[in-house]
């Protein structure tokens, strides 16, 4: 095999191996705003159920599905725009963080040598080792900051996200499961059996939800279906007791 075709399978593998597919990419964003989408429009719905046995229908179908899309749409916008803010602070910080520990690797490599044997004396690397290492990343200052913002910043490096998708992929979960909760009432009279549809439905759409997790995680289908529909419940439960206090 000549050094071309190595480099050239080599440079296959890797990018197989770390190929992600959209769902993995933007999981955290998903099961986010799709847990606060069900959430949200249930919580109209359970709010006038939870009100009395005619709740819903004291006010209509149409105020029920005003008052859900009101909030489904107005909570996704604010949502996205938080996490595409929340995600371009986290690159300055990142990158004002990173040039810091820079600056300090030119000005004073001594104290920065020191620290970084230590990291690596930390994690069982042996002292004769650590400092050759420790030399040699002294002369790439750069993979040196990388290392530092690592192992002693903890910080992870962001800069492959885009902060624009991932607001994009929060708005869009908690737009289309936060519409499953009230679907019924697109369809159906405000009556006491659409409530029981709809908590059918939230109940759906968590284990979706859930079952999403579990397509890209190694979690058991159980735990990740589990812990999606009791944190969800325990939310939807609250709104329809705030409804019954109010009464």
């Amino acid at each position: 095999m000549t050094s071309g075709d190595f480099t050239t399978r080599y440079a296959s593998h890797k990018a197989h191996e770390h190929q992600v597919g959209p769902i993995q990419e933007f999981l955290k964003q998903i099961v986010y705003g799709g847990n606060d989408g069900i959430v949200t429009t249930f919580a109209i719905v359970a709010g006038f159920a939870g009100a009395g046995a005619e709740g819903a229908a004291q006010i209509g179908g149409i105020a029920v599905l005003l008052f859900g899309l009101a909030n489904l749409f107005a909570d996704a916008t604010a949502m996205g725009l938080g996490e595409f803010l929340s995600s371009r602070s986290e690159h300055d910080v990142y990158r004002a963080t990173r040039a810091r520990e820079l600056h300090e690797i030119h000005t004073n490599p001594d104290f920065e040598s020191a620290e970084m044997v230590e990291i690596l004396s930390d994690r069982g690397v042996a002292e004769e080792d650590a400092r050759a290492m420790t030399d040699i990343m002294l002369r790439n200052p750069e993979f040196m900051a990388d290392m530092m913002m690592t192992y002693e910043v903890e910080m992870a490096d962001p800069s492959g996200d885009s902060p624009a998708l991932k607001g994009l992929a929060t708005f869009l979960a908690f737009i289309l499961f936060g519409a499953i909760p009230i679907s019924p009432y697109f369809i159906l009279e405000p009556v006491q059996s659409t409530f029981y549809l709809s908590v059918a439905a939230t109940a759906l759409a968590l284990a979706m939800l859930g079952s999403i997790r579990w397509r890209v995680t190694s979690e058991t289908w159980l735990r990740c279906v589990g812990e999606t529909m009791l944190v969800g419940g325990i939310c939807a439960l609250v709104a329809y007791l705030v409804g019954v206090l109010v009464a």
